[in-house]
């Protein structure tokens, strides 16, 4: 068995994986790659039950569950199951199994890293080495859980639309039996999700044990289904990159336009309201004057394109390595539970401030990000030491500089940073 680097170098993704993978087109297992400190089945469980605590309390988070019988999906069941008294330890399965009043079930589990910071860090390793070694999605990464006794993955067999890698955690084993696009629709007549009974169909795929610590690369395009006969949990992390033709039409070409035609006030020739159209004249006239005004404005949007796809790329591209990779959404319940234990008073000099993995700070010229978020501070008030340290992840002790004090205290509202106190005056005190 390959003993893998931990967590994965560069090697690892520049050579291994591109020749296990046919250059990441065909699965693979990659055997005992995940310890189980970075990531455990409890750390799913204690992700799903701050869900539950969530919405006891009615407050709306990014992360949210799906609970499936068979491949039936069970929204009147998905209430009671979020606001039931807890399993008692050890007592999960017997615990939903009574909830659902079915022997089988599954859970499913999205963003799950926004709800569970050990995951977030555990895993985020791993997909920091992706970044790394293979290259940065731009729409960044995902944590989705399946957790249950399912006898096949609800969605039937089903085509994946991201590369992604399953983690499994166990604590048993899964099944997984994959097939090209090709050789799905050879075998079905359709790319259509194959339900019900497909076991005709499994000894015709490529078929994967997964075991605790295992990661199956999935490329995008591969038809695929899990099977098992005992409880376990898996966590998939798909890598969210879009076609360069939907990122211009859905949010560059918007924000481009959005800025030049802006409404600038009744005042400005742009907000006057369109006169009335002559009923004589037709539609000719309506076409020649919106032609006047696209002509300017489209040679406008040319010269300023380049600086404008530029601002957009580095925004992007600092957002979602300062996120660690994960993608950034609102809602995100660990960011806000660190942000508000971040205490701005214990913000003084000799105590020791850090990032939480595995989140970043990045230093763009006079610009910072931090966790996905752009920072409204000068770069040039942290002294280069300070913040190489601080984007190295090395814990500084903070100077007595009120400019840096009250940086830091920005910086702390994103929720990407720890704070311990231990201040000078303490130290004196105490020597």
């Amino acid at each position: 068995m390959t003993i893998y680097a931990r967590p994965l170098d560069r090697s690892f993704w520049t050579d291994e994986f591109l020749s296990r993978t046919s250059v990441g087109t065909a699965p693979f297992l990659f055997k005992n790659v995940i310890p189980a400190a970075a990531a455990r089945p409890d750390d799913v469980l204690a992700g799903f039950a701050a869900i539950r605590r969530t919405h006891v309390a009615g407050t709306d988070i990014a992360a949210h569950a799906r609970v499936y019988v068979g491949e039936d999906r069970r929204d009147d069941l998905l209430p009671g199951v979020l606001s039931a008294p807890g399993w008692d330890e050890g007592g999960f399965v017997q615990w939903l199994q009574t909830l659902t009043v079915a022997e089988r079930f599954s859970l499913v589990i999205n963003n799950l890293e926004t709800v569970s910071p050990r995951l977030a860090a555990g895993l985020g390793a791993f997909l920091a080495s992706l970044l790394d070694g293979w290259g940065v999605p731009l729409g960044g990464a995902e944590l989705v859980a399946f957790v249950g006794n399912y006898a096949g993955t609800a969605f039937g067999v089903h085509e994946g639309f991201e590369d992604a890698f399953l983690v499994h955690l166990g604590p048993n084993p899964k099944n997984f039996y994959t097939w090209s696009a090709e050789a799905f629709e050879k075998l079905t007549g359709s790319k259509n999700p194959l339900y019900g009974d497909y076991s005709w169909l499994l000894e015709h795929g490529e078929h994967f044990v997964l075991e605790a610590g295992d990661i199956l690369f999935l490329p995008r395009r591969v038809f695929h289904v899990g099977t098992q006969d005992e409880f376990s949990v898996s966590v998939a992390v798909p890598l969210y990159t879009y076609p360069d033709a939907g990122l211009l039409r859905e949010v560059l070409f918007p924000e481009l336009f959005a800025s030049l035609l802006a409404d600038r006030g009744p005042d400005h020739e742009l907000s006057h309201p369109s006169p009335m159209a002559a009923l004589a004249a037709g539609s000719g006239p309506v076409a020649q004057r919106l032609t006047d005004l696209a002509r300017p404005t489209l040679a406008t949007a040319l010269e300023g394109l380049a600086a404008a796809v530029e601002q957009h790329a580095s925004q992007r591209w600092n957002t979602i390595l300062s996120n660690g990779g994960w993608e950034l959404v609102d809602g995100d319940l660990a960011r806000s539970e660190a942000a508000a234990a971040f205490n701005v008073e214990e913000v003084v000099p000799g105590a020791s401030v850090s990032v939480i993995e595995p989140y970043r700070m990045l230093v763009s010229g006079q610009r910072i990000f931090l966790r996905g978020y752009e920072i409204a501070i000068d770069a040039s008030v942290l002294p280069p030491k300070v913040a190489a340290d601080l984007s190295a992840g090395t814990s500084i002790t903070l100077p007595e500089d009120e400019n840096v004090l009250a940086a830091i205290r920005a910086l702390g509202a994103t929720g990407g940073l720890h704070v311990t106190t231990r201040s000078i005056h303490m130290k004196d005190i105490a020597a």
